[in-house]
């Protein structure tokens, strides 16, 4: 009985491998057919579950909840014309000011790097960096033709943002309003000892996760805004907002912008690149040691190694979108998993450190 007991344990684990392999690729390919409408409803439903807290907070006010979501929706659609009439077209300048500069830039560092060619060759050193001129010419020409190319669709680029934008204000509306109906009717396909844990679960890492990455941005892009502007680094405003982007990919985005800002700002003067580069990781080292702690918590149910895993499968089947939700995925699954298995499945904790008045079991109840 062991035995037949261990080869079917045996086989479970050998036929799961396979079976995870072919849903991962299934999602890679439906996703990629399907790719735009579920960008839209992704973003829609990440901006849903952000807007849910002070939607939360204006129905303690007592009013009603359709009320409440119109009230954080005219809020939401201010802030965004406002921010759009002020720092979007900021933004678009210095875009298109750097793209132009880059060239330059390049060229720049080719010659820098002839410089340092005719000095070892002086000095009899056995440098030859004629490889790496080549690679900058050619990565000169590929980057002028995509300029050019994209200067012709920038119109039609813009527009098409902007009408995504209005749906995914429109989609996380009615996700607001109607949201918890639409899950419920999915979620009751499921047995009860899986839709409550499942639920709780969505909701704590969905929405802490991003509402705490989304404050850990801000911190860097505030921070690091005067800075840059005091050090004098050209297009400071765009390169801090970079960074903050970055922020949103746990662990390895910011890393990411860091360096490609230095990169950037190295091409034109090294000595104002490693300012940036200490500025940058000053600053990043204070809000993991400070501020994250605080927002975020631990990973007290993830392991690092699984969430490198978790950010990798992501962007193989979903790009940057893949990465976004790739850990508050991992979460939601490894939360679920654990409250399953030890029979608590009204009870979650989230690998997120953070409070949350969660009322899914009330929900899960009617």
């Amino acid at each position: 009985m062991r035995r037949s007991a261990s080869l079917q344990r045996l086989l479970i684990y050998g036929l799961s491998g396979p079976i995870i392999a072919l849903n991962v690729w299934l999602l890679s390919v439906l996703f990629h057919y399907f790719e735009h409408p579920f960008t839209i409803l992704s973003i829609a439903a990440i901006l849903a579950f952000l807007l849910n807290y002070p939607v939360q907070f204006f129905q303690r006010a007592r009013i009603t909840h359709a009320q409440a979501v119109i009230v954080v929706l005219l809020v939401t659609l201010t802030l965004v014309v406002i921010l759009g009439i002020t720092l979007v077209p900021i933004l678009i300048d210095q875009t298109i000011q750097l793209l132009n500069k880059i060239p330059d830039w390049l060229s720049s560092s080719q010659r820098n790097l002839e410089n340092v060619e005719a000095l070892a060759r002086q000095r009899r050193l056995p440098i030859d960096l004629r490889v790496v001129s080549n690679q900058i010419n050619a990565n000169i020409q590929n980057l002028v033709q995509q300029l050019a190319s994209g200067a012709v669709g920038f119109a039609g680029t813009l527009l098409s943002g902007l009408l995504n934008l209005v749906l995914v204000v429109v989609l996380a509306f009615y996700m607001l309003l109607y949201g918890d109906r639409v899950w419920s009717g999915l979620i009751s396909l499921l047995p009860s000892n899986i839709r409550i844990p499942l639920t709780t679960s969505l909701r704590l890492n969905f929405q802490n996760f991003f509402l705490s990455q989304l404050l850990l941005g801000l911190f860097m892009v505030v921070t690091l805004t005067p800075i840059f502007l005091v050090l004098k680094v050209p297009f400071a405003l765009l390169f801090a907002i970079v960074i903050g982007i970055g922020e949103l990919i746990p662990f390895v985005g910011a890393t990411l912008a860091i360096g490609l800002v230095t990169i950037l700002v190295l091409l034109q003067n090294w000595w104002l690149a490693v300012q940036v580069a200490l500025a940058a990781i000053l600053m990043q080292q204070l809000k993991d040691n400070l501020l994250a702690p605080k927002l975020l918590g631990d990973f007290i149910g993830l392991n690092p190694i699984w969430i490198f895993v978790a950010i990798l499968m992501g962007f193989e089947i979903a790009g940057l979108l893949g990465t976004l939700v790739a850990v508050p995925i991992a979460g939601t699954i490894k939360g679920t998993f654990d409250a399953i298995k030890s029979g608590q499945s009204g009870e979650f904790v989230s690998p997120f450190r953070i409070t949350y008045e969660s009322d899914c079991d009330e929900d899960g109840k009617t």
